[in-house]
């Protein structure tokens, strides 16, 4: 197992420098008296941390002034009644809950607080390494399903498990791991957080949003960064999860759900991964088809359509073939780093799959047959005898 994570900083010395939008100490910054972790070093990568954009139902039992629905502002403050502005990016649900329920003892004797997430903001990753369009990405949040966060009304984890039928892996979802864990296995059931309905982002969806892979991606290593609540000590923890096991046998524990902030990075394979490409065509995961070009000394230059995992040869087939008199084949590939991959080769159509001369397609290749010495003199004779011709007919013509 590789984590990896920034020295923890003190919760007393974040929450004192947090201030209300009035200017005056935030009641935030009483936040250290809330339960510490028992163990500094200890990693939690399946709590839900709130920020801008959530939406959060909060009762106080009997109380319903006080109650309501309210969402978290730009500037990740929560405007609540009698408490004003609070600070609160950055917090769990169960946080929030015991913050909240310490500030209102200052008006209301024994308050019993609950609250409860209502809709989430939109899920922001960056996917990056070896996919076809690195970059950010925004993948819905939905909205809230009954008994998926981490702690509802303020139950106790027991009693949202025991009521949360139908979610699967719920209960891998609600390990809390540490850092002490000595596999891979550990840190991707903490990763494999309950709730992968439909309305959550997964894995497989920031992947498809960056549009899938290509021919040297390595599915087999792809890692995941996640940021940790504070009161975790912050920081961020890493797993690497072997995405190939969905791709090629449909195991779904390895399509993890992704929080905001997630970033996601697909290694780079020294070698065509030709049979993964055509296993993520088969799983959508990939556009079904590519776009090449192909000029030259074919009988149907121009672009071409061609299935994932399509080879330089089967481009130059699905052009009609190259004519006879032809010379080598240039093939151009632009990679999104800026480099340039040119090759001039003789044609060989019993190459194999991914050989040199004939190397399975990305989209945006150009494939270019060549002239040979003799088509390119008979093009030259062509551009010289053609205006003498046209000359010589125009003459007929008007000589009868």
């Amino acid at each position: 197992m590789r984590i990896v994570q920034r020295p923890r900083q003190c919760l007393a010395a974040l929450a004192s420098a947090l201030v209300m939008a009035g200017g005056a100490p935030s009641a935030l910054a009483q936040l250290p008296t809330a339960p510490q972790p028992a163990q500094p070093s200890r990693v939690v990568v399946d709590a839900y941390i709130l920020g801008p954009g959530d939406s959060l139902q909060i009762e106080l039992l009997d109380i319903p002034e006080l109650s309501g629905t309210f969402s978290i502002g730009p500037d990740g403050t929560l405007y609540l009644p009698r408490l004003r502005a609070l600070y609160v990016e950055g917090l769990t649900v169960e946080e929030l809950r015991y913050f909240l329920t310490e500030q209102f003892k200052a008006y209301v004797k024994s308050p019993q607080l609950y609250v409860k997430p209502v809709a989430y903001r939109a899920v922001r990753v960056y996917v990056g390494g070896e996919i076809t369009r690195p970059g950010y990405y925004m993948l819905s949040g939905g909205e809230v399903l009954e008994d998926q966060i981490s702690i509802l009304e303020g139950r106790s984890p027991t009693a949202v498990r025991q009521e949360a039928t139908g979610l699967r892996d719920f209960q891998a979802a609600r390990l809390r791991l540490q850092r002490q864990a000595t596999d891979d296995v550990s840190v991707l059931q903490g990763f494999a957080r309950s709730g992968s309905s439909n309305r959550w982002p997964t894995l497989f969806d920031a992947l498809r949003a960056a549009q899938g892979v290509t021919p040297y991606s390595n599915l087999g290593d792809v890692q995941v960064v996640r940021k940790q609540p504070l009161s975790a000590g912050g920081g961020k923890v890493r797993a690497m999860v072997d995405f190939l096991r969905l791709v090629s046998s449909g195991d779904e524990s390895v399509n993890i759900r992704l929080f905001d902030g997630d970033v996601i990075q697909v290694s780079r394979s020294p070698q065509v991964m030709r049979d993964q490409l055509l296993a993520a065509s088969r799983t959508n995961l990939s556009p079904d088809f590519i776009e090449v070009f192909v000029s030259g000394r074919v009988k149907e230059p121009g672009p071409q359509s061609l299935p994932q995992g399509a080879t330089l040869n089967q481009a130059i087939a699905s052009a009609g073939g190259a004519k006879l008199l032809r010379g080598r084949v240039e093939f151009l590939r632009f990679s999104p780093d800026g480099a340039t991959d040119r090759r001039l080769f003789s044609f060989n159509a019993s190459a194999k799959a991914g050989d040199y001369k004939n190397p399975v397609l990305m989209s945006g290749d150009v494939v270019r047959v060549n002239d040979s010495i003799f088509s390119a003199s008979v093009e030259v004779l062509n551009e010289l005898t053609g205006p003498a011709v046209g000359i010589y007919s125009v003459y007929s013509l008007f000589r009868n």
